[in-house]
C-alpha cells in the first residue's frame, strides 16, 4: 500500500492522533499518511480552536508526510455528508487506503451494507413519527435488519460506519482501515494518555497548557484560539439581517425548521439562547449549529450539496513532496489558481478571523489545488 488517507480534524491535534500515526507507520512502513484535514471550521458546527496551519504542522511534526484542506462546504456538513465529500476526494486523488479510529474493533462494513439497503427507508418511517431524531431513529430502523446498534450510537463508530458506506455507495478501491482507539470522546477532564479533544478545547479556553497532553506543546505556543463565543456579535449581525429567503434557503432547515430557527433569531439574544430555543428531541443541537454556521457564513443548500472542486496543500515532508511530484501537484504551488469558489474562501476566511479571541492583521489571499 502506497497512501493511506486519514480524514481528520485535528481539533486540536492530541497523543491519541500521533498513537493512530505511529501505529499505521508500523503497519505500511512504504505508505505515505495522507491527512486530509478540517481547515477553519469543523463538523460541530464551530470554528476550529486554531488555524489550519497549526494544526497541521503538528501533524507533521507527529508522522504526517502530507497534510491537505478539506473544504468548507464538506467539513461542515452532517456525518453522512461529510464521509460521502472526504471519500469522494480522497478516491479521486487515488489513495489507497483510509484509517479512522473506532470505539468498536468491528462491525462497521456490516453496518454500511445494511444502510444501503432499500428496507431502510421502511423501516425508518415508524421511529421518525415518533418524534425521533434522524440518527436515533436509524439506528433503532438498522438494529431491526440485521446491524450492531452499537456501532450506530458512539461517534466514531458512526463516522466509521460512514466512511465503509461511501465507499461502497462510491464503488471506491480503497481498503477501510478502522483502529480501536481507546479514551471517551466526550470526557470534559483531560486524560494524559487518552485525551479526548472536548476535554483539551475546554482547557484551551481557560488558558491552561497542553503540555503532557500533545506530542508537540511548543507548536501551540502563542496561537491564537479561535470560538463562536468571541465572535457572538458578528455572527448575531448576520442573523438578524437576513430576510426569510435566507433562511429557507439554509441547509438542514427541512419540515419547516428554517422558520423556528428564524424566530429564535429574532426574539433571542445570545447564540446559545438560540439553541436552547430551537432544539428539539427530533431537532439535534449540532444540526442547529451546522445551521447558524451556514447563515453567518452564506452558504446555502445547493453550495453545501455540490461536489468539491479543489483542495488546498496545507503542508507536506520529504515524502509527501514526492508524492506531489508524482501527481503533477506540485506546479501548482508556486502559483495561485484561479477558480470560481476562490472569492468565496477568502470571505470565510476573513469571517473565521473574526472569531479569533484577538483580531489579526489582513492577509495575502491563498492559493489552491485544482482537482
Amino acid at each position: 500500500m502506497k497512501t493511506v488517507g486519514i480524514v481528520c480534524e485535528y481539533n486540536p491535534f492530541h497523543r491519541g492522533h500521533g498513537r493512530q500515526l505511529s501505529l499505521l507507520r508500523e503497519q505500511y512502513p512504504e505508505a505515505a499518511l495522507v491527512c486530509l484535514m478540517s481547515g477553519r471550521f469543523v463538523q460541530r458546527g464551530e470554528p476550529a480552536v486554531y488555524a489550519p496551519s497549526v494544526r497541521a504542522g503538528a501533524a507533521l511534526l507527529a508522522g504526517a508526510d502530507l497534510v491537505l484542506e478539506l473544504p468548507v462546504t464538506v467539513s461542515i456538513r452532517s456525518a453522512e455528508g461529510f464521509a460521502d465529500g472526504a471519500v469522494e476526494i480522497l478516491t479521486r486523488l487515488g489513495t489507497e487506503g483510509l484509517s479512522f479510529g473506532t470505539e468498536s474493533p468491528a462491525g462497521h462494513r456490516e453496518a454500511a451494507r445494511v444502510l444501503l439497503q432499500p428496507e431502510l427507508s421502511l423501516a425508518l418511517r415508524p421511529y421518525l413519527d415518533q418524534g425521533l431524531s434522524f440518527p436515533a431513529a436509524r439506528s433503532r430502523a438498522a438494529a431491526e435488519l440485521g446491524a450492531d446498534p452499537g456501532v450506530l450510537t458512539r461517534p466514531n463508530d458512526i463516522l466509521g460506519v460512514e466512511y465503509c458506506k461511501a465507499i461502497l455507495s462510491q464503488g471506491s478501491p480503497m481498503t477501510p482501515l478502522p483502529l480501536c482507539r481507546p479514551g471517551d470522546y466526550h470526557a470534559r477532564e483531560a486524560d494524559r494518555e487518552n485525551p479526548s479533544a472536548t476535554s483539551l478545547r475546554e482547557r484551551i479556553f481557560r488558558g491552561e497548557s497542553l503540555e503532557g497532553f500533545v506530542p508537540h506543546p511548543e507548536v501551540y505556543r502563542g496561537a491564537v484560539p479561535h470560538s463562536l463565543a468571541y465572535g457572538e456579535r458578528a455572527v448575531l449581525a448576520r442573523l438578524r439581517t437576513m430576510d426569510e429567503a435566507a433562511f429557507q434557503a439554509l441547509p438542514y432547515g427541512s419540515e419547516g425548521l428554517w422558520r423556528k430557527l428564524r424566530r429564535a433569531c429574532l426574539e433571542e439574544a445570545t447564540l446559545e439562547g438560540i439553541l436552547e430555543a430551537a432544539k428539539s428531541r427530533r431537532y439535534t443541537r449540532t444540526r442547529l449549529a451546522r445551521m447558524l454556521l451556514c447563515a453567518y457564513l452564506g452558504i446555502t443548500r445547493e453550495e453545501l450539496e455540490a461536489p468539491a472542486p479543489y483542495v488546498r496543500v496545507l503542508g507536506f515532508g520529504p515524502r509527501g513532496r514526492a508524492l506531489l511530484r508524482g501527481r503533477d501537484w506540485l506546479q501548482n504551488l508556486g502559483k495561485r489558481m484561479e477558480h470560481p469558489r476562490q472569492a468565496r474562501e477568502d470571505q470565510w476566511r476573513d469571517l473565521y478571523d473574526l472569531t479569533a479571541k484577538t483580531l489579526p492583521a489582513p492577509r495575502a489571499r491563498e492559493r489552491v489545488t485544482v482537482l
